[in-house]
């Protein structure tokens, strides 16, 4: 990283340019982060809490609201703090963290939206051996796997972006540290090994992907045979916002990074962030709740408890 720490910070984007519009957007970025906090904070909760939860799916699922806190926490914060104080400045070695944190994070959760699909289909064709298959110990290694890799992920990216000379000026057209952004400030030919990097993991996650649908397109095919309307009805439930949480990730995270350039337009790179960093972790609380009736119960218990003690 030496050829950049020359650098001793970069200005992120504003949102507005009057302090009106700047206090809107701290608002807005407040309630969803603090909706994303309660909401994953809820889940987490009732799962650890709840002994009817303590199964490989809500394992995976409390994994995956752990990360969704982590994801939002360390993009929109600054953000916020930013417009709050009238300024655009990150520090370098803020920057580097911004980096390695979120795709550290969603390095994690492109591994674990696999590995929960897996669990998915487990359940659904192999039903007498599943706790067999994915039994406490298989979790644990699926879950550390997913983790470790993230992390070599993130290395890997923030190693090879931070060691390319940045000569090209240091004003980032986006409101956290992306590094598609950090490469146009490259002054040699090096970028192209992070490009490189980012090709190879666009693989790697559309190999994922196409591992998802495939085991879905199973999944109801089979599900679509179950007699019983109950039955067809419960599958559903489980698998829908599992599908609709990847479908969000890959379709948004993927036209970011891998969008031609003749699409480049300023305030839509701004809209495309926002629904693959900050829209995700508020919602998908809301929406693994909404079709499952196991975690709105242990949900309402868990709110429930909480108001009865303020009482």
């Amino acid at each position: 990283m030496s050829n950049s720490s020359s650098l001793n910070g970069f200005l992120l984007l504003a949102f507005a340019a009057t302090q009106d519009l700047q206090l809107l957007h701290f608002s807005l970025f407040l309630g969803i982060y603090m909706a994303a906090l309660v909401g994953n904070g809820l889940v987490i909760t009732a799962v650890a809490c709840d002994h009817h939860l303590h199964t490989p799916m809500y394992f995976f699922l409390l994994n995956l609201s752990v990360l969704d806190i982590s994801s939002i926490s360390t993009t929109v914060p600054k953000s916020m703090a930013n417009s709050l104080w009238n300024t655009r400045a990150i520090s370098y070695s803020g920057c580097v963290a911004q980096v390695f944190l979120f795709f550290f994070s969603v390095g994690v959760e492109y591994s674990l939206l696999t590995v929960m699909a897996y669990d998915r289909y487990v359940s659904i064709f192999r039903p007498l051996h599943y706790w067999t298959i994915m039994d406490s110990r298989a979790c644990v290694k699926m879950a550390a796997a997913a983790w470790a890799s993230g992390f070599l992920n993130a290395v890997m990216h923030t190693a090879n972006t931070f060691s390319i000379s940045l000569c090209q000026g240091n004003a980032v057209d986006q409101f956290f540290c992306e590094i598609p952004q950090i490469l146009k400030f490259s002054c040699s030919e090096s970028y192209l090994r992070e490009v490189g990097l980012i090709v190879v993991t666009a693989c790697l996650i559309f190999g994922c992907f196409v591992f998802i649908v495939l085991s879905y397109v199973q999944i109801f095919t089979a599900v679509l045979r179950i007699p019983s309307e109950q039955g067809r009805h419960k599958a559903f439930s489980m698998c829908l916002p599992h599908l609709v949480v990847v479908s969000l990730y890959i379709s948004t995270g993927t036209f970011a990074y891998l969008k031609p350039s003749s699409v480049f337009s300023p305030s839509l790179d701004l809209v495309v962030a926002v629904l693959y960093t900050v829209v995700p972790p508020g919602v998908n609380p809301l929406i693994y709740s909404m079709r499952n009736k196991e975690l709105r119960d242990a949900l309402n218990k868990l709110i429930q408890l909480i108001l009865v003690q303020k009482k």
